[in-house]
């Protein structure tokens, strides 16, 4: 698949159809928080409820409309999405564009490289925890929607019952997820189009819902006036400010959004916000805060008590399948980050497979997906209800959309050339309301909070050890190798002998002799009639187009220097490189020709650089990578390795 087809594909995909794949995708996980949402705010299960008053009811709703709009209508389907890095999105592309324009201020560099980092890291975390809470909830409208059948009356049945249908609700929730990561490898587009008119119907559902209790209680339309949600904050004390933490579930599928960007594109992403997706949610809140107004004691599961009796379980079934999509959304925007750290540099290879020959970005890694999985699997048994997972719920999250409003900030004063007066009232807005949902969130860290922040710092840990271990490797390296120009003086005066065919030799230092190179010589004392010294690079860019995609250099009889560029959400194919070096003068066949890879093998010394039990973790991620000949789809049986340990 060459770069024109990509871009080809992608716009045939950009009408209709990409709107309904989105939807199966993107909109998942924020489409389905009206099942929890106000249920976390009023329930009596719920750890920091709140009374179901006439008063709380106006001001908590206000909130979540409120935050909906100023959040996702705002920030990001209007200014965050405009932070396209020629059509990819996430926290990582941001950064790319924030540090671009940092120029050659370093440290501030530096400080938007960890913060992009960490914002990354902290998305893992909460792609674990979506796909657990979400499922978890859906299911346990088997037991709010009665399916189950009733509570026994004596309370030792009672608890008994419980716990048995507590039980039975994970067993279903656990299939269930097992079934979606197993089914990840047919790819995002076909599950997209699978998802994506279920997704429909169920937004439609929302609205239906929604309009249903807002005919017998339309005096809740009075919560759009954002006053009721001032009052509300203002006068509610403590756990007026602590219940922000449970309205911000409401909006936790943001990031989300900007994260898929790349696969879908933001026209159709804002075409499929605005025309269903914002109102359906809008009339689902107010038809559950219209209802909770005639009956309060609903407050324990209000969504589900929405539907009439008899419409009870197909509601219940809907709202699993749209669970099991919000998931979705979680698990392709883990893909997309983890493919940019990997071609960034922040992790090791990995195998990513590339699911469609239409649409570029759509990707599948086995290896994320099974330990998502693994993972999701174990947060549903450790925490067992939805209630007890949304107290985990939220910090990680906020915590990434307050890094994303400052990466904006310096995207749009250094790169896009943005007035001060222009960008900082914006971000300041941004920032106070993402710092006040934080501060709410963090009273919820001993009930379960410290778990995304838990998995962000060790896979920030493990990423910021890549990236040091590989530049201390390097260093190493170079310290024990020639310039490509000094080797081939050398080998002019004193030549050794000459072997027929092509020899290409992986190197990842620019103009420098590969060690691989040296091993050769000395084991060997001869050379390929044709030597080609390969270095490919990673672009702070997601796509490279074929124009700039390679650059080949003679440096002396029998020496070329072949460069090539790829983008971040690019994966490197070697043979297709090779067969652009025609238009440079150089022909050359991948099948052909004896690719000499060096393998490094790490001994972690005692010398300084990094701390040692660093050089350990990064000794132990080195052996997980994909072996290079596999990541840079180099042809099977042209491949010499040569290995050598390196003490850093």
């Amino acid at each position: 698949m060459n770069d024109s087809t990509e871009t080809h594909g992608l716009h045939k995909l950009s009408t209709a159809t990409l709107v309904i794949a989105a939807l199966g995708v993107v909109f998942g996980d924020i489409g389905t928080s009206p099942i929890y949402t106000l249920k976390e705010c009023f329930s009596p299960h719920s750890p920091h409820h709140i009374a179901t008053t006439h008063e709380n009811l106006l001001g908590v709703v206000s909130l979540v409309l409120w935050a909906l709009i100023l959040l996702i209508c705002v920030k990001y389907l209007v200014f965050i999405l405009r932070a396209d890095n020629k059509g990819e999105g996430g926290v990582l592309s941001l950064m790319a564009l924030a540090s671009h324009g940092m120029g050659e201020t370093m440290k501030r560099r530096v400080v938007i490289v960890l913060l992009g980092l960490f914002g990354a890291a902290l998305l893992f975390g909460d792609g674990i925890i979506t796909p657990a809470i979400s499922v978890l909830s859906a299911v346990e409208g088997l037991k709010d929607g009665g399916l189950l059948g009733a509570v026994p009356l004596d309370e030792t049945a009672a608890v008994v019952w419980q716990n048995h249908m507590q039980w039975l609700i994970m067993v279903i929730t656990i299939v269930i997820l097992i079934v979606l990561f197993s089914v990840q490898f047919l790819g995002t587009a076909n599950v997209g189009r699978f998802f994506g008119p279920i997704t429909g119907l169920w937004f439609v559902c929302l609205a239906a819902l929604g309009v249903s209790q807002l005919v017998r209680g339309p005096e809740i339309l009075a919560a759009f006036n954002p006053w009721h949600g001032w009052h509300f904050l203002t006068t509610g004390g403590h756990a007026g400010f602590v219940i922000l933490g449970s309205v911000f579930l409401a909006v936790t599928g943001g990031e989300a959004l900007y994260a898929d960007m790349g696969h879908f594109g933001a026209g159709p992403i804002r075409r499929g916000w605005f025309a269903l997706v914002f109102p359906a949610l809008a009339l689902n809140y107010l038809g559950q805060g219209a209802l909770l107004m005639k009956q309060p004691e609903l407050a324990h599961a209000p969504f589900f008590q929405m539907a009439p009796g008899w419409a009870t379980l197909p509601l219940v079934l809907l709202a699993t399948a749209a669970t099991v999509i919000a998931s979705q959304a979680l698990i392709t925007g883990t893909y997309s980050l983890t493919l940019t750290a990997v071609q960034l540099g922040y992790l090791p290879r990995l195998s990513i497979r590339h699911t469609s020959e239409h649409a570029r970005g759509q990707i599948y890694i086995p290896l994320v997906n099974w330990v998502l999985m693994l993972a999701c699997l174990a947060l549903v048994l450790a925490f067992r209800t939805s209630s007890n997972l949304a107290a985990a719920y939220g910090v990680a999250v906020t915590m990434t959309m307050l890094i994303t409003t400052i990466l904006f900030y310096f995207a749009a004063r250094h790169l896009w050339k943005w007035s001060l007066l222009k960008t900082l009232p914006l971000c300041v807005v941004f920032g106070l309301i993402e710092i006040a949902f934080l501060s709410a969130n963090l009273v919820k860290f001993f009930d379960g909070g410290w778990f995304p922040l838990v998995v962000g710092a060790v896979i920030f840990t493990v990423m910021t050890t890549w990236a040091m271990g590989r530049r201390l490797v390097r260093a190493s390296m170079e310290k024990s190798s020639l310039t490509q120009e000094t080797l081939c003086e050398s080998l002019k005066r004193r030549p050794p002998i000459s072997v027929p065919g092509t020899a290409i030799f992986m190197t990842s230092t620019s103009g420098r002799a590969p060690i691989a190179l040296l091993h050769s010589l000395k084991h060997y004392q001869a050379i390929h009639q044709r030597v080609i010294f390969m270095t490919l690079t990673t672009e702070d860019e997601p796509w490279v187009p074929p124009s700039r995609r390679v650059e080949v250099e003679s440096i002396g009889e029998g020496f070329w220097r072949v460069t090539g560029r790829f983008g971040f959400m690019q994966k490197p194919n070697v043979p297709r490189l090779l067969r652009q070096c025609a238009a440079h003068d150089l022909e050359v066949e991948a099948e052909k020709a004896t690719f000499f890879l060096g393998r490094e093998i790490i001994i972690p010394s005692a010398t300084s650089g990094m701390a040692r039990w660093r050089k350990h973790l990064f000794s132990f991620a080195s052996k997980l990578a994909q072996q290079p000949a596999t990541y840079f789809q180099i042809p099977v049986g042209r491949v010499i390795e040569l290995g050598q340990q390196v003490e850093i």
